[in-house]
């Protein structure tokens, strides 16, 4: 081949040299010969342009949609929202891209707002997720797609993450991570509700509080309205604040006293004075969002009487004073169990003819002559009980009978009182129950009255073991 390109090229010399025409034009057409004579000889050579490519389906390439709310914000200008926009990206008619993606890749779709769900056609979107952990959802990405031949992740998202606070994460062991980023940072103005906090106490006829705190950007001067609602809708009372500057706090606080006992729910809105109508119809909302506008209050009053159990090793003042203190207030009830006379007491009983048992034991219990122990027991008061089965057996032994009190109070009362199962349950009625447990002091409590190392001494809040050393006073004269 090379011998017969230079054959042809000395032909071309040779014979244009003999020609009697213009030095220049017999260049010019021995040029274009010559490419001529190249380009048939590239021909016969068949060149071809070899490459490389990924075989169709060969390896796998992630799509991954946000869902969380913020998701929901209209950027100014725009009359679709983030969602709105992504939706029509994946679902729409802006989702040619992803046929071509399946003509190469393996396409792999995912959703994510707190946690990463896997998707085939997105319409797991409602945008309604509480979070969007962006770090998290490229985690769990790289531990599912572990050992397969990844292509890239197709991030589909508004880049607010809820769970990278500054640096980015660990992104090693990851294919490239191609972002296409939904919003601007100039969104639409917006007034949002972040704070909602609730004052109660426990007791029907105490006030409740509610304390909410709301920001609002884009309102300078206009005013912005805080309601308090009821679950039927009805605005039980509202408030308005001017706002002077962006991003700064406005306060309301409203006191109110339900109608109902136990849990009551109302709901908390803000938006700007005269904009009502926008929650009937959020198409109308200047606002960039609605989904932060509104929250829901719980508030729980109780269902008094709360009762509180009153345990005494003997008589004395202290329950006196309490139950005077209490009598007054209709929301609490003080039920008395003080024993006056420890075990194996060291006297006869002069009760009713043929009485040989203790007559302060009537009405605890079994009184036959089978099942009472005439001497060996504790003599026990009840006081305010509600009927005469109450603590008839003493202090309660049942999760039944114990957890029907708020409150249980141990006074100058020794460890040994009660019994094993008894000191296990009272640790399960504040544990499970929920229930209040106090420990007076006196001369058989705490360490004295042998709780360290007991269900109930663990419970309280001293060190049973650290009991100071007293020195004995000197003689003197």
């Amino acid at each position: 081949m090379l011998l017969l390109t230079a054959l042809g090229a000395g032909a071309l010399i040779w014979g244009y040299a003999r020609a009697k025409a213009d030095r220049g034009l017999r260049a010019v057409c021995a040029l274009l010969k010559v490419l001529g004579f190249t380009a048939l000889i590239l021909c016969l050579l068949e060149p071809m342009w070899t490459g490389q490519r990924a075989k169709p389906g060969a390896n796998v390439i992630a799509v991954v949609a946000d869902n969380s709310q913020g998701m929901q914000i209209h950027d100014r200008g725009n009359p679709q929202s983030r969602a709105e926009l992504l939706r029509d990206t994946v679902a729409g008619k802006g989702a040619d891209w992803l046929t071509k993606l399946r003509e190469n890749f393996e396409l792999r779709g995912y959703v994510f707002d707190s946690r990463l769900q896997p998707s085939t056609d997105f319409v797991e979107l409602n945008f309604d997720g509480r979070s969007s952990a962006i770090g998290s959802a490229l985690a769990t990405l790289r531990e599912r797609l572990a050992g397969r031949p990844m292509a890239g992740i197709v991030l589909l998202t508004d880049g607010n993450a809820t769970d990278i606070a500054g640096e980015l994460p660990d992104l090693k062991g990851l294919p490239p991570v191609y972002p296409v980023v939904f919003g601007r940072e100039d969104a639409d103005r917006d007034i949002a509700l972040i704070n909602v906090g609730v004052t109660q106490t426990s007791f029907e006829d105490s006030p409740v509080t509610i304390q909410a705190e709301a920001v609002a950007s884009g309102y300078v001067g206009s005013d912005v309205k805080a309601e308090l609602l009821d679950t039927a809708g009805k605005v039980i009372d509202q408030q308005t604040q001017r706002v002077r500057r962006d991003g700064e706090a406005l306060a309301f606080r409203f006191q109110l006293k339900p109608e109902q006992k136990g849990v009551s729910f109302y709901r908390m809105r803000v938006g700007a004075q005269g904009s009502e109508e926008q929650f009937k119809n959020a198409k109308i909302s200047a606002e960039a969002t609605l989904a932060n506008n509104t929250r829901v209050i719980t508030v729980d009053q109780g269902r008094g009487p709360f009762r509180i159990l009153y345990v005494s090793g003997r008589p004395n003042w202290e329950f006196k004073f309490l139950n005077r203190a209490l009598a007054e207030d209709d929301q609490l009830g003080l039920v008395g169990l003080i024993r006056i006379a420890k075990r194996e007491p060291k006297f006869d009983f002069r009760g009713r003819v043929g009485e040989s048992s203790n007559p302060l034991f009537r009405g605890f219990g079994n009184q036959s002559k089978e099942e009472i122990q005439r001497y060996d027991q504790p003599v026990l008061v009840r006081l305010n009980t509600k009927d005469a089965e109450e603590l008839a057996k003493g202090f309660p032994s049942t999760p039944e009978e114990l957890f029907a009190y708020h409150a249980v109070i141990v006074d100058d009362l020794e460890a040994e009182f009660f019994s094993t199962e008894q000191k296990a349950l009272l640790q399960r009625f504040v544990s499970e129950r929920g229930g209040g447990f106090l420990m007076l002091g006196g001369m058989e409590s705490f360490h004295e009255g042998g709780y360290l190392r007991t269900p109930i001494g663990d419970m309280l809040p001293v060190y049973l073991d650290r009991t100071p050393q007293v020195k004995a006073r000197e003689a003197s004269r």
